[in-house]
């Protein structure tokens, strides 16, 4: 699939209730926001910033309230306490203004598979007013930066995974929304089809548009602007990816990372799970992601992989990955739970 990036999505001031220039710079605003089911506590005391035309990465396990929060920004679940506001406006007082404004890519195929393209993307322009001559100008330009013109005859339903999402997006921006949601909206689809879509999400970016995103996948997450991590509904990292992989709990006191290319790999991984110097070996590919404790050197660790028999190809010093980032901060966080160490108040980066 090719992809033009040539059309910028344009909309008729007369028809916004916010008009462009109102759109202030901290464009989703969280304070103190909490979602409770009964006894579950799905989300907790979430606080944090995204600015106006930027991609957010929200990251975090399966369960952990990722889905939930976009819901009550979105307005379809109520939140227990705490505070939303998009686009300047307080969602509890102008959830109707604000959806006018915001579009909402679901994690799994929401549109519907018995009408064809064109028929989905006339649907929903219609539930935002976007009709008649509007509708051919809104529609003219979404085909120009989706390419889905040739399949507006085409069920939905037998679309592949890749056009599906494409026409999931047309659909999400049918009405020129200035924020978008998107839950996992790469899940199931092949990588040339996630490269497509996101060169669709940086366009839109470029456009000033905001992008929400929920993700598992780390080379997406390394191209956010800024990243949020949950874990069982808390917050607990915000940044950029160069200030997450600076955190204390990445970086542990007497500790550095190396990168080890060795056959055999994965007995290698086996039995550096039990040297009492390796503090952690995560699997990259062919390769071996360890955390040394600084009682051992370079020099020592490859003196004992010779000594059993391992070949090794390169040893080196490494900074963090992402992946490596979230294990941490996911194994602190568990480490917490079994001490019994109550939740805080949050993140302590920064949120600004």
């Amino acid at each position: 699939m090719t992809t033009s990036h040539t059309t910028t999505l344009t909309l008729p001031s007369t028809h916004q209730a916010i008009p462009p220039e109102a759109v202030p710079e901290k464009t989703i605003e969280l304070l103190n926001l909490n979602k409770r089911f009964g006894n579950k506590q799905a989300v907790f005391n979430l606080s944090f910033n995204v600015e106006r035309g930027s991609i957010f990465g929200f990251l975090g396990p399966n369960g952990s309230g990722k889905s939930t929060t976009i819901k009550m920004m979105c307005g379809l679940l109520q939140p227990s306490a705490g505070e939303i506001k998009l686009l300047g406006r307080n969602i509890k007082t102008d959830i109707h203004l604000i959806r006018q404004h915001i579009g909402y890519m679901s994690q799994q195929f929401g549109l519907y598979p018995d009408l064809t393209v064109m028929q989905n993307l006339r649907f929903y322009a219609g539930l935002y007013g976007v009709r008649g001559k509007l509708f051919d100008e809104r529609l003219a330009e979404v085909m120009a930066l989706t390419n889905i013109e040739p399949y507006l005859k085409f069920r939905a339903g037998h679309l592949s995974g890749g056009w599906k999402q494409r026409l999931a997006l047309g659909c999400a921006i049918i009405h020129k929304p200035y924020v978008i949601f998107l839950d996992e909206p790469t899940a199931g689809i092949d990588p040339v089809a996630r490269r497509d879509l996101w060169d669709l999400l940086f366009d839109l970016s470029s456009q000033g548009v905001t992008l929400f995103v929920t993700t598992h996948y780390m080379d997406e997450a390394e191209r956010c602007h800024k990243v949020g991590y949950i874990y069982e509904g808390q917050l607990i990292a915000f940044g950029t990816s160069d200030e997450l992989r600076k955190l204390d709990s990445v970086n542990p006191d007497n500790s550095r990372r190396l990168m080890l290319l060795c056959d055999p790999l994965m007995k290698a991984y086996r039995d550096l799970n039990h040297v009492a110097h390796i503090l952690d070996v995560t699997i990259f590919g062919n390769e071996l992601h360890l955390l040394l404790d600084n009682s051992w050197d370079e020099t020592q660790l490859a003196s004992w992989l010779t000594e059993r028999g391992f070949e090794i190809h390169q040893l080196k010093p490494i900074e963090p990955s992402l992946e490596d980032v979230f294990v941490a901060l996911t194994q602190a966080a568990q480490r917490r739970q079994l001490t019994g160490e109550p939740r805080g108040e949050g993140a302590s980066i920064p949120h600004d």
